[in-house]
């Protein structure tokens, strides 16, 4: 095979109406070394730090480049870190197969084959990415691709926590450069006593759900739901599963002694040290410093871009050091951030360490939806809107939990680009949005009533509106307050939010930052989530970049959003509602419900539905059966709940002799009129019984459609009704 001698990369942008670019790379490849070794270039596309790449890789050789379509910029080295990318190369495969069960998810059961994974499984990726993403080195540019296939399932033993503890052994005994092992463990608690990795029957009665992942030293990650839990007993918690973990890693260190391989080399990739410091010297840390010294993200940004500018002109004849400014200006960005937070106690927006951005909150923001709130922290601003509907259209779930069937609360959170100023095509939730979503109805489902109590589905659906950081504890906040809006009677109220960490040197060299907004996401260490109400927390999600965190640094993190919790939650939330309103909105449909003889649900229901669905039309109310006998009628007008309520207590219950009920009149005799006093009942007025005095004709008296009283006078061996005219009803 030849080199190759030309090479031409065809862009279309689909936010254009696909206009074509066409960039000539071949002047770029041919400065590069080795060249003429080049016969075949591996294509791919990834947006990193909102700027769009195409990378390329030498099939022979491995040696990859990147070309910024946003910049023009060519680089052979310094390439934007992508790492691995859990959204691509992370697949945990959940298949029906391992429980014993075909698949039935879609198309009513026409489809048997998996298809796209389950939010189970996506979840599954996240959590197994988290604590090992930090422990690959940050200038390693190979793809990394972990694949846990569930090929069966003891309902008894974790299949997500068993794929966290294999993906970690088989990288560990790997040629990838990684620092593990890891090991993971999860915790239950049980009448106030710690139940290490809960069977399934455990789970359904534990008040945590606690999953721990540890390095030799450190915790590395943490993700919880629990029933409003304490501090003090969480902290417990975490560390207890800490312990556990040694015992664990001890174990994987025996089979990387028996069969792991050792680690390959790679090539580095660090900005060129002279271009570092002439870039310094010239842009100056102060302008730096000034340039990120903002609350508003948007003058950040051009400031930033601003500098990038004056660094094109100056290497516009250096096409080496020009590849770099993206990634130069980034680790300078970096640096004078992170030096700014921990020697000089200086946020980016002039905030103290402590302090949180400006809060806002309302309720009923939307007027004909069932509940709406909106929550706002500085340049972060969620919508929630809560909608209500009966059990019956509650979520049915097929995944590996067969324990789990039906989800009654989903939380749905939309991260659409307007939010960041961008113009992307929406393509559907993400992975991260999935996880956002799954966190925020982890954190409220502790406070939800019961069936009995609240006999609704419940959906809340949290839309970003404006993003700076943190959008996942303001989506909480707002589901919270929407909740309560809408009428749902929560137990307490819910707050969520997220300290950072900036570390330097040594353990004890770290500053923790309360409520982070983008940027101090982007260059700290961490992002602590943490959610929950004044008696305890009910979720957890740590995400980290760097090798675990000390025993002091997570007790003092999470002191921290206690304090920073209970001011949102007294100082903001309570004052603009401070309990659920007693009754659901206008515009929700109110339920009652009412619980018959399971044997007589197929009177209820009549012949092929006619007795149902006759009420439904009638009314115009929503009717659920369950099997148990209870029912679920639905309506935004209680008369006609209550009118479809009678009608099913007509059909369900007894008649009794002397009683007087209200019927129509169906059909006539020339002995008497029929009156339909339910839809499974009919009873007989004697022409005799139609007055005290003599009737010649039954039509004289009643006729057929008359609403009329009548009273039971018997009812015969043979279940004949005979009734007597009380009078007539007119409309």
């Amino acid at each position: 095979m030849s080199s190759l001698h030309q090479a031409h990369l065809v862009v279309y942008d689909i936010n254009k109406d696909f206009k074509k670019k066409i960039i000539n790379l071949t002047p770029y490849l041919k400065k590069v070394k080795d060249f003429k070794e080049i016969k075949e270039l591996a294509v791919s596309l990834r947006t990193i730090d909102g700027y769009d790449y195409v990378f390329l890789r030498n099939t022979r050789s491995d040696k990859q480049f990147a070309y910024n379509l946003d910049t023009n910029q060519f680089l052979t080295s310094n390439l934007p870190d992508y790492s691995y990318s859990k959204d691509e190369l992370l697949y945990y495969g959940d298949k029906s197969s391992a429980r014993n069960q075909m698949n039935d998810s879609t198309m009513w059961g026409y489809l048997k084959r998996e298809g796209k994974p389950s939010e189970n499984a996506i979840l599954t990726d996240r959590v197994i990415d988290r604590p090992m993403r930090p422990l690959f080195p940050k200038d390693y540019r190979n793809d990394v691709a972990l694949n846990n296939l569930v090929m069966s399932v003891d309902p008894d033993c974790s299949p997500e926590l068993t794929a966290m503890l294999g993906s970690a052994i088989a990288t560990a005994i790997s040629d990838i450069p990684f620092d593990g092992p890891t090991a993971s463990t999860m915790v239950g608690l049980i009448d106030g006593e710690f139940v290490i990795n809960p069977t399934s029957a455990q789970k359904e009665v534990s008040d945590l759900a606690l999953t721990v992942a540890s390095t030799r030293e450190k915790v590395i990650m943490i993700e919880a739901g629990a029933n409003e839990v304490p501090e003090d007993v969480m902290l417990e918690a975490i560390f207890k599963a800490h312990e556990v973990n040694q015992e664990i890693i001890k174990f994987i260190d025996t089979i990387v002694a028996e069969c792991g391989k050792e680690k390959h080399d790679y090539e580095h990739h660090i900005v060129d040290p002279e271009m570092y410091d002439d870039m310094v010297a010239f842009i100056t840390l102060e302008a730096m410093e000034e340039a990120v010294f903002t609350d508003d993200k948007q003058t950040r940004e051009a400031n930033i871009r601003a500098i990038e500018e004056k660094l094109e002109e100056r290497y516009a004849e250096n096409e080496e050091w020009l590849a770099q400014i993206g990634e130069a200006v980034y680790a300078f960005q970096k640096k004078t951030v992170r030096k700014m937070i921990l020697k000089d106690h200086k946020r980016p927006d002039g905030r103290d360490i402590k302090q949180i951005r400006p809060l806002h909150a309302e309720v009923d923001c939307l007027p004909r939806v069932h509940g709406s709130a909106l929550f706002q922290r500085g340049q972060t601003q969620v919508m929630t809107v809560t909608t209500l509907g009966s059990l019956s259209e509650a979520q049915r779930l097929d995944g590996i939990d067969v324990t789990e069937t039906t989800k009654r609360y989903m939380h749905h959170y939309n991260f659409p680009s307007y939010s960041v100023g961008e113009t992307r095509p929406s393509r559907g939730p993400g992975r991260r949005e999935i996880g956002h979503g799954a966190l925020a109805e982890r954190a409220l489902v502790p406070v939800l009533p019961s069936e009995e109590e609240f006999p609704y589905a419940i959906r809340t659906v949290s839309e970003i509106m404006e993003s700076n950081g943190s959008t996942s504890q303001g989506s909480i906040c707002a589901s919270s307050l929407s909740l309560m809006a809408a009428g749902v009677p929560v137990k307490a109220p819910v707050a969520g939010i997220s300290v950072g960490l900036v570390t330097g040197e040594g353990d004890d060299d770290y500053i923790i930052l309360t409520d982070i907004q983008g940027l101090e996401d982007f260059f700290g260490d961490m992002d602590f989530k943490v959610a929950g109400t004044d008696k305890g927390i009910t979720a957890i999600q740590m995400d980290i970049k760097i090798h675990g965190l000390t025993e002091q640094i997570i007790r003092e993190a999470i002191a921290r959003t206690k304090e920073a919790r209970t001011h949102i939650l007294h100082d903001v939330m309570n004052p603009v509602i401070p309990a659920a309103r007693d009754h659901v909105g206008e515009f929700a449909p109110k339920i009652s419900q009412y619980t018959i003889d399971p044997e007589k649900i197929s009177e209820v229901i009549g012949k092929q539905g006619k007795t149902i669905n006759g009420i439904i039309d009638e009314t115009g109310v929503k009717i659920d059966i369950d099997e148990s006998g209870r029912i679920d009628i639905l309506s935004e007008d209680q008369a006609m709940i209550d009118k479809a309520i009678s009608i099913i207590k007509s059909i369900v219950e007894p008649l009794n002799v002397g009683d007087i009920y209200e019927g129509e009149v169906v059909r006539i005799m020339n002995f008497g009129a029929f009156v339909q006093l339910s839809p499974n009942k009919d009873g007989m007025i004697h022409i005799s019984k139609l007055s005290n005095e003599r009737v010649e004709k039954v039509e004289d008296v009643v006729n057929i459609g008359d609403k009329v009283a009548v009273k039971v006078l018997e009812i015969d061996k043979m279940g004949r009704i005979n009734l007597k005219l009380e009078e007539k009803i007119e409309d």
